[in-house]
């Protein structure tokens, strides 16, 4: 019997396992190793005696994108003749002894370690040695085979990769912008209180909470790199590379909105806990900059949806608050009064407006 924790920790791994979109690899990676099979056979020359290599090449070249199936199936094969051509150099000195394997293995790895090599370096030694162990009689003929079919079964992976429903992974991109949305929102709101509470304030979490942003920050980058990565060379992607240009650009809006938040953060953070650091609100300020951060948080939660009268409604109060909040600085330091923390903030908040209203 599962325990209840490990239950907890394994049903979300099977949920990610058992997707639509890996049950659909599964399928096709499932339809091009049988294919590969069934044409292994039809190979000239020797090559039809080595039959199982057709769907080892279907399982290098299969990959979530076509763009990757294109690019391991070709540094496979490059790795392929790497690697034979190797063993053909250790074949005419040696036969296949302990000295023999120990060097083909050696200089495999090495020479897989060349820079811009990628799958190719996995390959090399592999090939190399099943050259030397399982061909050396007739190291010729092998290695021909070897390489055919292998060459047969990329090719018939690249093409049930590419015919048959090519992966667009466009879905994660609008789940990974809303929740930074969210999050870029929350903060704003979180700092908005403590403004209005007594100092230092009861409610911290948000001053520490900049890793939390670059987490969700780092997924929308991931889920726009990977949409981009299925696009090449992806058929399906040209009646949808208008929508993959808007969510690089929401990618850019969420960068520099998160820059700005982060640069508030650490003003505001260092105001109420750094003593000595010459960061200071004037008195009578932090009403109205709790008002401007409340507003300019709301336009962040509603940029997404640029044509609602919410978001238009929205990104007026945040331009009448910051305006306030301005007039409140220039009057405190008319007074003497110590305002640069305060003007970086509402420059920082006029700045975020400025990004919104041009991303809608």
């Amino acid at each position: 019997m599962i325990s209840k924790p490990r239950a907890s920790r394994l049903l979300p791994a099977l949920r990610q396992a058992v997707t639509g979109h890996r049950l659909l690899f599964a399928a096709k990676t499932a339809v091009a190793a049988g294919l590969a099979w069934y044409l292994a056979p039809f190979m000239p020359g020797t090559a039809a005696a080595y039959p199982y290599y057709a769907p080892l090449g279907v399982l290098v070249s299969m990959h979530p994108t076509v763009a990757d199936s294109a690019k391991h199936g070709l540094q496979s094969l490059l790795g392929l003749g790497l690697g034979i051509a190797m063993a053909f150099a250790v074949t005419t000195v040696a036969t296949p002894n302990v000295l023999a394997v120990a060097v083909v293995v050696g200089l495999g790895v090495v020479i897989g370690g060349l820079p811009r090599l990628g799958s190719a370096s996995e390959w090399v030694p592999m090939a190399a040695l099943f050259v030397l162990v399982l061909g050396y009689s007739n190291a010729q003929g092998f290695s021909f085979a070897y390489v055919l079919q292998m060459g047969m079964g990329v090719t018939v992976g690249f093409a049930v990769n590419w015919l048959i429903f090519p992966p667009l992974h466009l879905e994660g991109i609008d789940p990974a912008i809303d929740g930074h949305q969210q999050a870029l929102s929350k903060q704003l709101r979180d700092m908005a209180s403590a403004m209005t509470e007594s100092w230092p304030p009861n409610h911290e979490e948000w001053a520490s909470r900049s890793g939390e942003l670059s987490r969700t920050a780092a997924a929308v980058r991931a889920a726009v790199h990977a949409a981009k990565l299925s696009a090449k060379a992806n058929p399906r992607s040209r009646r949808r590379a208008r929508r993959l240009t808007g969510d690089l650009a929401g990618l850019q809006v969420v960068e520099r909105l998160t820059f700005h938040v982060q640069d508030i953060t650490d003003i505001l953070a260092s105001v109420i806990w750094e003593e000595n650091a010459g960061t200071v609100i004037p008195e009578g300020v932090p009403p109205n900059l709790a008002e401007a951060l409340e507003d300019v948080a709301r336009t962040i939660s509603q940029w997404r949806h640029a044509d609602s009268d919410d978001f238009k409604s929205a990104l007026d109060e945040a331009h009448d608050s910051v305006a306030a909040l301005s007039d409140t600085i220039t009057e405190a330091a008319a007074g003497h009064a110590p305002v640069t923390a305060t003007a970086s903030v509402a420059m920082s908040l006029r700045r975020i407006i400025t990004v919104v209203s041009d991303a809608a």
